[in-house]
């Protein structure tokens, strides 16, 4: 049934940008073309409807994406200085991709140039790193990934850094150490948001205590709509306001579904009884497809995900929400948010709750634009 409220949405995203915190396209491209960027970028026909695949050109311009921070995720199971190889071949992957498209994609380092290029009709593309592990512990490196247009870093991925301690993983330093304290001075030095994703209610507390610049979360909820480890809960919430971060809510279904955080607890359990690690991913999936449980799977839908802006609305306020899909970073979507070109009938339903455009407008990117540009400036008053 046609929804008036996802015209008004189309014709809002055509005003503002929808800058969307996560998306993992490059590495599911390595994961099918292999790890060489040209070839990978060469065999990567964004123009067409890419099978098993929840992002291309076409689908961007039907969900309004205006701007978009790839993720240039490497596994935790990389040893340190091949994890920096692999990150530094996943952002050559994303700029070619982005010379490949001219007309569509732009790189975007500034909040200026993400919006110099949505006026110019091109989805402007910043990178994100997704996992301390990529730097190796070098303050270089992280000064090097900078420079090649990285724009936010990811403290943690599923495994604990040696300075950091993850959701996912057993308490390591109780957060963040000394080091870890020195990689959030050095990002706020470069101007590289701090993204609290994936970290430990520990970290997420010191590195607020520790950074001068406001913090994202590029692709998380809220803990106490959907009770799991990844999600953020109130007290954390409670201090975004004070640094001005943004939590870009996930889309993720064991992130959004309170009955699929349940069924993932299971899940867990089951593997540990095997002696198995639920945080990676890959003995994850392998785990998966003979578990007698993998039929009990709920569904998440667009619900789920009003229920956390909701809730993230009441907690810290409308200036402090976005939005970050993760969007082929997991193999399903809830219901009416299958692809990227769900954002409309996402802040459809948020109008029809009463949400006005300017709060829409906010929520859909200008709140992220805010943070950047703060850490840009926070970047120039650093020694």
């Amino acid at each position: 049934m046609h929804n008036p409220s996802v015209d008004r949405a189309r014709a809002l995203l055509s005003r503002t940008p929808l800058v969307d915190g996560h998306n993992d396209l490059p590495w599911a491209l390595r994961d099918r073309h292999g790890s060489v960027p040209a070839v990978t970028a060469a065999l990567s026909d964004l123009t067409s409807t890419l099978p098993g695949l929840h992002t291309d050109l076409g689908r961007l311009r039907d969900g309004g994406v205006g701007a978009q921070f790839w993720s240039v995720w490497v596994p935790c199971s990389l040893a340190e200085h091949e994890a920096v190889t692999v990150t530094v071949e996943q952002v050559e992957l994303v700029h070619r991709l982005i010379a490949a498209y001219p007309a569509d994609l732009a790189l975007a380092t500034t909040a200026d140039q993400v919006e110099s290029a949505f006026a110019e009709g091109r989805i402007a593309s910043l990178i994100g790193a997704e996992g301390g592990h990529s730097i190796a512990s070098s303050l270089g490196a992280l000064g090097a990934l900078h420079r090649l247009g990285v724009r936010y870093m990811t403290l943690t991925h599923n495994d604990n850094t040696p300075w950091a301690d993850s959701a996912t993983d057993e308490p390591g330093v109780g957060g963040l150490s000394e080091f870890g304290r020195e990689v959030v001075a050095e990002m706020n030095r470069l101007g590289m948001l701090v993204d609290l994703s994936h970290v430990a209610d520990t970290t997420m507390r010191d590195a607020l205590d520790a950074t001068t610049a406001p913090v994202i979360f590029s692709h998380s909820s809220c803990r106490a709509v959907a009770d799991h480890p990844r999600n953020v809960p109130d007290d954390v919430l409670e201090r975004l306001p004070g640094n001005g971060g943004v939590l870009m809510v996930t889309f993720v279904p064991r992130f959004v579904s309170p009955a699929i955080a349940a069924w993932d607890d299971r899940m867990a359990e089951a593997m540990a009884a095997q002696g198995l690690k639920h945080s990676d991913l890959v003995v994850r999936e392998r785990f998966f497809e003979t578990w007698e449980g993998r039929h009990e799977q709920p569904q998440a839908t667009l619900e789920d995900v009003v229920a956390h802006l909701e809730h993230a609305r009441e907690v810290v306020g409308i200036d402090h929400i976005g939005i970050g899909g993760d969007y082929d970073g997991c193999p399903d979507m809830p219901t009416g948010l299958t692809d990227v070109s769900g954002y409309p009938a996402l802040l459809g339903a948020l109008l029809d709750r009463g949400w006005s455009e300017d709060d829409c407008a906010k929520v859909a990117g200008r709140n992220v634009l805010r943070v950047l540009r703060c850490a840009e400036e926070v970047a120039g008053t650093v020694g």
